[in-house]
């Protein structure tokens, strides 16, 4: 169900938001979630709404980190709606239900971070309920953390009438039609440095795209599968054998599987370590791979431009490192360019679409990187399955 068919007017609203954002110096370096979530929370507040707006923030453990506090994210928040934002002590407790208790419609409430409990990421029933006692209603709106079973993303949907916030339903809405309707040819880019962590997405387009495109580190446990030399690459062990069972899936799909053809060798991971063009994907001792090289750039270009549907994930390089990210430049400039429907996950390739002001330029940036994955691989998110059903 819908936030937009939910009765909230007078209503308190527990709105879980993905927040977890990167912080500089006490304040914001990132406000790309805070903006997602605004059209949530600014539909609440237009119909009369008392958004209670809850959020994890880094990795604090269940223990309360001062430099992980949401005051920071409190202040944006407000800078963006143009609104006071009340900032909550904590996630919960009697201090937090007076507060909550003590809202007017329109006002905004920022709870303390939720994983300052230790029962979140247990999904711990007492705290799913404690939750629950602040509202009247819950909105899950916090697609990045929807492949997690919390008690703020899981538990707490089970003890209120529960409904998906418009940014969680655009997410699901734009991944989902890459798998179940794209506009073909489907082309879908994939990079990083495991391909343990891309493995279930490329064994489910291996039946749905009609090329994969194949890039970063992830590359050398193909090319070490095929008893390549990898030189000083990083390659995932685990991975090789991955790649092998790729490699044979592939040879029977009608789905092309492309590799690089020419790479960029560095010494060392370094921004100023010598760098050299090698015309194929051998690997010498001493070197190791950090980019793809032009010939593979312009042939992903080209794949990309000529697509219907395009889905990106995951750096074609080290692009962090300005020598080596050629490569993901490229294909970022390809997706901006491509007239099919495009549509990018993951922290890295979004980072480096950030990077190269070209976010503005795709149809859809998800702000999930591993529930888009899971998403994308057929798995259940439990941050959904948990919402009620229109």
């Amino acid at each position: 169900m819908s936030v937009r068919d939910a009765d909230v007017a007078g209503k308190r609203v527990l709105v879980r938001v993905d927040f977890n954002v990167p912080l500089d110096g006490g304040r914001v370096a990132d406000d790309t979630r805070i903006r997602a979530a605004l059209p949530t929370v600014e539909l609440l507040r237009e119909r009369g709404a008392m958004p209670i707006l809850v959020s994890h923030l880094g990795r604090p453990k269940g223990e309360a980190v001062p430099e992980l506090s949401m005051k920071p994210v409190g202040e944006r928040l407000s800078e963006l709606l143009g609104a006071p934002v009340e900032q909550a002590p904590a996630a919960v407790g009697e201090d937090v239900e007076t507060l909550t208790a003590g809202l007017s419609p329109g006002r905004v409430l920022l709870l303390e971070n939720v994983r300052f409990e230790p029962g979140e990421t247990e999904n711990a029933p007492e705290l799913a309920a404690a939750l629950a006692r602040l509202a009247d209603l819950y909105v899950d709106d916090a697609f990045g953390a929807a492949h997690r079973a919390h008690a703020s993303t899981e538990g707490v949907a089970h003890l209120l009438p529960s409904y998906a916030g418009l940014l969680l339903e655009r997410e699901l809405s734009e991944l989902r039609q890459v798998v179940e309707s794209p506009r073909r040819p489907l082309v879908v880019v994939l990079g990083g440095a495991k391909v343990s962590d891309k493995i279930g997405v490329i064994d489910r387009f291996l039946d749905l795209a009609d090329r994969i495109l194949i890039g970063g580190a992830m590359c050398f446990s193909f090319f070490r599968a095929q008893g390549l030399a990898t030189g000083d690459s990083l390659v995932e062990e685990e991975g090789v054998k991955l790649a092998e069972g790729v490699l044979g899936k592939a040879e029977g799909s009608s789905c092309e599987l492309a590799l690089p053809v020419d790479l960029v060798l560095g010494e060392a991971f370094d921004a100023g370590t010598e760098r050299r063009e090698s015309d194929g994907v051998e690997v010498p001792d001493g070197w190791m791979g950090l980019d793809i090289g032009p010939r593979t750039a312009a042939a992903y270009g080209e794949a990309i431009g000529a697509a219907g549907t395009v889905l990106w994930n995951g750096p074609m390089g080290a692009f962090e490192l300005e020598p080596f990210a050629v490569g993901t430049r490229a294909v970022a400039e390809a997706v901006a360019a491509a007239p099919g429907t495009t549509v990018v996950g993951g922290g890295d390739s979004v980072a480096a679409l950030h990077e190269f002001g070209l976010a503005d330029q795709v149809d859809w940036v998800s702000t999930g990187g591993g529930a888009s994955l899971e998403l994308l691989e057929g798995k259940k998110l439990p941050g959904v399955e948990a919402l009620q059903d229109a």
